[in-house]
């Protein structure tokens, strides 16, 4: 689909959800209708690299499997969420931890204990019951994980022997964190690095979440560790590696589609996007998020000639 077409369709999802609540858990035929099997679909993107990646990817699956797929972009998850429960959108890849908070803060109140957890299953089981009741399923997660990551420049992890936070913490330096604001209170940032490994944050840096300045903060020395995402793909560019969550501070942030049942809710759907889960991982993610911001190939490309070379399609 050209970009302007999917800007068109995006303004008019964002219009039409705009003059409109949806439907209430109550009336919503959805959630007691049999899984429908509509042959146009919408995938819905939130408007990232990575998203726009995974929904091309689930695009070009389904157009192989006898689908019609088209894309919007829609970056704001209170409205492509409430959209995916009306069928505005069909299709949307997300991630289990987070979006079972997401559904558990939207049901009972932003206050309530989070639901998403380190443990996949538990988490998987979490984001299924709450989104049932919205006319939403939840495909199964593959291996592609996209998790809050901490990393520190290769000479620091050398000098001081670091593989894991574990590590860190064991070797008791003053450590310096470049992060976001809210880094000093979230549990999975500051006050979990403590807790759970030990590590001694004396500051937080406020420089973002896997910025250019936070990279730099750290690559100059200003700051020991950044906090980043699994997936980021240019911090060789700096000259960072990874130190392993050895002990499962991040919750289970896995790639899973999640589907309006009452369209997108069959089997062909499912086996169509399952296809992904064989091949897909964390690694691969990372790679095609450098193709895309880096090297500045289009999406839709990248996506391509990744699952051609999975044999996923047919090379054109």
């Amino acid at each position: 689909m050209s970009r302007a077409r999917r800007a068109l369709a995006a303004l008019a999802l964002l219009a039409a959800t705009a003059c409109a609540t949806g439907p209430s858990l109550e009336s919503q035929g959805e959630v007691t209708a049999p899984p429908g099997d509509s042959r146009e679909l919408t995938v819905g993107s939130a408007g990232f690299t990575e998203s726009d990646l995974l929904a091309q990817m689930y695009a070009l699956l389904l157009e192989d499997a006898g689908y019609s797929a088209d894309i919007i972009s829609v970056t704001n998850r209170e409205i492509y969420e409430p959209a995916l429960e009306n069928g505005q959108i069909d299709v949307v890849p997300e991630y289990a931890a987070t979006f079972a908070d997401w559904l558990n803060a939207k049901a009972n109140g932003a206050d309530a204990p989070p639901v998403g957890s380190p443990d996949l299953a538990a988490t998987m089981k979490a984001l299924r019951t709450l989104a049932a009741p919205r006319g939403l399923t939840v495909l199964d997660p593959g291996r592609a994980v996209d998790q809050n990551a901490f990393a520190v420049t290769e000479a620091y992890a050398k000098e001081h022997g670091l593989k894991t936070l574990s590590d860190l913490g064991a070797a008791k330096l003053p450590v310096r964190l470049a992060a976001g604001d809210e880094c000093v209170q979230r549990p999975y940032c500051a006050p979990g690095l403590r807790e759970t490994y030990g590590i001694d944050v004396v500051a937080v840096d406020p420089k973002g979440v896997g910025t250019t300045p936070s990279k730099q903060a750290v690559q100059s020395g200003q700051d020991q560790m950044v906090l980043t995402t699994t997936t980021d793909a240019t911090l060789d560019q700096f000259g960072l590696v990874l130190l392993e969550d050895d002990k499962n501070l991040q919750n289970a942030d896995y790639v899973v589609p999640v589907v309006n049942r009452a369209r997108a809710g069959s089997s062909g759907v499912r086996d169509a996007l399952d296809r992904l889960n064989t091949v897909l991982t964390t690694a691969d993610l990372a790679s095609m998020n450098e193709q895309v911001d880096s090297w500045r190939r289009l999406p839709e490309d990248v996506a391509r000639t990744y699952l051609e070379s999975k044999r996923l399609l047919p090379e054109d």
